[in-house]
């Protein structure tokens, strides 16, 4: 009589193993991208000729010293520091400010506008309602390298060049943030409309009291992707601006590299620094996409 093998111990071991080696993929994967993370916010408490010269590696054995961030703060510190270094300081954090002025305006203003926009296209039957997806649809595969000659021109002759108006325009109506709302919307109960305006709502306010907080998933995702592309931006609005005192946090660092000379200890310090503010946003509206994924729209 043949022996039964599969015993609960084996096919519990068995069942393990590809636990096992997913936790191990992960854990490899994890690794590679903390690597840049943690390497560049080690080299940022080192002088920046020895990150050019050894480059940025996780040598936890080479002395950390904060020289970097004393000339990042020296605006705020200047005792003991050279006037470069204060003007140097004074200048990120103008930069710095500029954007986080112009990645707050563009984040609240893309997410209402494509909101509306896919609202109306998931929400209301109408003429030409697929004509106009597929148009939105159309534009996510013409490169933004085609179009910014003629977005150039076009801000030009609006008079809107050199302003945070001629780099917000352009990238309003973003059609990935529009495609994700509509495709989120659709699977949304229309009965919610109709209960809305049996209730004596308006359009507009069936649009913002019912489905808006519905949506809240969409909008947190969606805030994240739209926060992460305005701060990172940096090819649009360096063709837009022309002063520097309007210049983003990534235009300005990127004029700390001429070829007469280079400022790595602010350039790392500042680029580390530079990061805080996509973290607050990813961990604020993480707690409401989760929150808005455990909540249904209607309750059985």
């Amino acid at each position: 009589m043949a022996k039964n093998t599969n015993t609960p111990r084996t096919m519990e071991s068995a069942r393990r193993v590809p636990s096992i080696l997913a936790t191990g993929l992960f854990v490899l994967v994890c690794l590679l991208i903390a690597f840049p993370l943690v390497a560049g916010f080690l080299a940022s408490f080192r002088p920046g000729s020895e990150v050019v010269t050894k480059g940025m590696s996780l040598d936890f054995h080479s002395p950390l010293i904060l020289d970097n961030y004393r000339i990042l703060f020296a605006k705020f510190f200047p005792k003991g520091m050279p006037d470069d270094a204060i003007v140097g300081s004074k200048n990120y954090f103008m930069w710095y400010k500029n954007s986080l002025i112009l990645t707050v305006t563009t984040v609240v203003l893309t997410l209402l506008v494509c909101y509306f926009i896919a609202y109306a296209l998931s929400m209301y039957k109408f003429k030409l309602n697929g004509f106009l997806f597929f148009m939105v649809i159309a534009t996510m595969s013409v490169p933004f390298e085609i179009l910014m000659l003629p977005l150039y021109q076009e801000i030009t002759t609006l008079g809107i060049i050199n302003t945070n108006a001629g780099v917000i325009l352009p990238g309003l109506c973003a059609a990935g943030t529009i495609f994700f709302f509509k495709q989120y919307m659709t699977s949304l109960p229309r009965e919610l409309l109709d209960a809305g305006r049996v209730d004596g709502c308006t359009e507009y306010g069936i649009a913002i009291k019912i489905m808006m907080p519905i949506t809240k998933p969409a909008f947190a995702s969606q805030a994240i992707l739209c926060a992460m592309g305005s701060w990172n931006n940096m090819l649009w609005p360096m063709l837009v601006f022309r002063d520097t005192k309007k210049f983003t946090l990534q235009i300005g660092l990127n004029t700390l590299l001429t070829p007469y000379g280079n400022n790595y200890d602010l350039l790392i310090a500042g680029s580390m620094f530079g990061i805080i503010p996509i973290l607050i946003v990813y961990l604020i509206f993480n707690r409401y996409l989760v929150d808005g994924m455990t909540s249904g729209a209607v309750k059985g």
